[in-house]
């Protein structure tokens, strides 16, 4: 066993679990699952605030607290998701010991078929919600929370909060340096699994959520993001100041996380282990009564400042569901519309990933680089993590664009050029007649991918939502296009071998002289590659091209 020794300088130990996010498919569902069957408080309706046509709902105790949370981003129409290695698979909540007998009573009376198993010598039912994600109550002498008056579970076998988390790594020596060595975790024991060997880290709180369980499983399949699909788990700090010293030294650990995010009810970081697993760290204030009194939390669609002029249009898009603590309607949209094949544009097969076409209002199109693949580069977006976004992203034939350096002279890279800017205007073409059009829509690419988007953009004549070119340059400098604003990101190295600064620095300037808003940056010791600070501009790209569609 370890002992808590966080080596972040101006930090305390992290406390525990602050929520855990998943994808669901159904609100309605989800709402009656998680508040009818586990007795869970609705202490939230508001939005996805990187997407806000879609909800995004907290469960808790009577007010929320950190370590009671469980959120959840309804998705109508997802695909479901696979479990396997780099993520959390399962949410285990304490139960009273003394309630097993009602709890797999209630389970098996609603539906449910639990599993019943032993973890470090206590009882667990292990079942699926209605989306697949494993639920676990493990039955113990735990701390009570604050309870819900109304919930239909009898206070005595109400469950209180977190117990633990369990997710699927290759190795679970990269988790242990993040938590123990990084966070402060200690290191509570190990024992066999079904799936290989199960090792605990404990948080240095008292009250509830205070366990991280990791699985070694190496070998293994990585797992598919779908509905059902755990997103990430939010430990917890007490305030700004020590969140702003966790992203100094996770940033010097090279962890890269995210800047921090107003997430209005808590401020966050997000970051990834070298498994795969995303983590947050999240506030605990201000919380959920932050802006509504405790007795109408769940009642309201609440909205940040920020998005409270486009109400009346977040309304009408998000779906109709019922708020059963109150019995009132939110939302104004009716389910049902089918879900949509993913586009095949004049044979060339298009990979998608994020958001469902049909769902989605945004898009990002991604171009991969010579040798490289469409799979390869739709990575990009767990890394950029905007779910407003679908992602598509086309293969090139033999994996290449066209055949010779975007410097050559452009008759030796045809017929094969004009094939690749068709492939693109076909599948912006797919998008348009699915209702994004292309004022919503980012067109990216690395490197060969990354010359053929700024080309494209160059030639379109009509204006995208934005263009990113990560280690790219223009194929041609004589188009005469007015790109009317659109904002472009272009980062390469000064000694990039593929790209020339010189050529990198007369794209940017003839982009501008089109009109266009360009943030062109170099990266000294970058190589051919891509970095956080890349990825952050591209985000930004990309959070205005969402606060634009509405």
């Amino acid at each position: 066993m370890t002992s808590p020794t966080p080596r972040i300088p101006g930090t305390t130990p992290v406390q525990g679990l602050h929520h855990v996010t998943v994808m669901a498919q159904d609100p309605q569902r989800n709402i009656d699952f998680y508040s009818q069957t586990l007795g869970q408080r609705l202490v939230k309706v508001t939005v996805n605030f990187d997407d806000p046509g879609t909800y995004h709902f907290y469960y808790g105790d009577l007010t929320g607290q950190p370590g009671t949370i469980m959120t959840h981003f309804p998705w109508p129409g997802a695909k479901r998701g696979t479990r396997g290695n780099g993520e959390v698979v399962a949410t285990a909540y304490s139960a009273p010991r003394e309630s097993l007998d009602y709890w797999r009573g209630r389970l098996r009376e609603h539906g449910f078929d639990p599993r019943q198993g032993t973890r470090f010598g206590e009882t667990v039912l292990t079942f699926e919600d209605p989306d697949g994600t494993w639920v676990e109550l493990i039955f113990e002498d735990g701390q009570p929370v604050q309870p819900w008056p109304a919930s239909p579970v009898p206070g005595e076998h109400a469950l209180r909060g977190f117990h633990s988390v369990t997710a699927w790594v290759a190795d679970t020596g990269a988790v242990r340096d993040l938590l123990v060595g990084q966070l402060g975790f200690s290191e509570a024991g190990s024992e066999p699994d079904a799936e290989g060997t199960r090792t605990r880290f404990r948080g240095s709180g008292e009250g509830v959520g205070l366990f991280v369980d990791v699985v070694e499983r190496p070998g293994k399949g990585r797992g598919n993001f779908g509905a059902g699909s755990i997103h990430h788990v939010a430990l917890r700090t007490r305030n700004d100041a020590e969140q702003e010293a966790y992203l100094a030294g996770l940033t010097q650990a090279e962890y890269r996380p995210t800047p921090v995010q107003d997430r209005q009810y808590f401020h966050s970081i997000y970051f990834r282990e070298p498994n795969g697993v995303l983590f947050e760290i999240a506030t605990d204030a201000p919380g959920f009564p932050d802006d509504e009194p405790v007795e109408e939390l769940g009642r309201h669609l609440k909205l940040p400042a920020w998005f409270e002029p486009r109400r009346a249009t977040i309304e009408a898009h998000v779906p109709k569901i019922v708020s059963r603590e109150y019995g009132v309607t939110i939302g104004t949209r009716d389910l049902g519309a089918t879900p949509q094949p993913a586009p095949e544009v004049d044979g060339v097969q298009v990979y998608t990933a994020g958001r469902p076409l049909e769902e989605a209002r945004v898009a990002m199109v991604l171009l991969h680089g010579r040798g490289g693949t469409a799979p390869d580069i739709l990575t990009l977006a767990d890394e950029l993590n905007l779910s407003a976004y679908a992602y598509l992203a086309p293969q090139a034939e033999g994996n290449t664009w066209y055949p010779l350096s975007f410097l050559a002279p452009v008759e030796r890279n045809q017929p094969h050029l004009d094939r690749a800017l068709a492939t693109v205007d076909g599948v912006l073409g797919e998008l348009e007649a699915r209702g994004i059009p292309p004022r919503n829509v980012v067109l990216g690419g690395f490197s060969q991918g990354a010359c053929l988007a700024l080309e494209y953009a160059s030639r379109a004549g009509r204006r995208l939502g934005g263009v990113v070119a990560l280690s790219g340059g223009l194929i041609t400098l004589d188009q005469r296009g007015d790109l009317g604003g659109t904002p472009v990101f272009m980062g390469v190295a000064p000694d990039d071998a593929h790209i020339p600064l010189t050529r990198f620095q007369e794209s940017a300037e003839h982009l501008r002289g089109q009109g266009a808003e360009v943030d062109a940056r170099v990266y000294p010791g970058l190589g051919h590659a891509i970095n956080k600070d890349e990825l952050d501009a591209v985000r930004a790209v990309m959070q205005r091209v969402v606060g634009e569609s509405l």
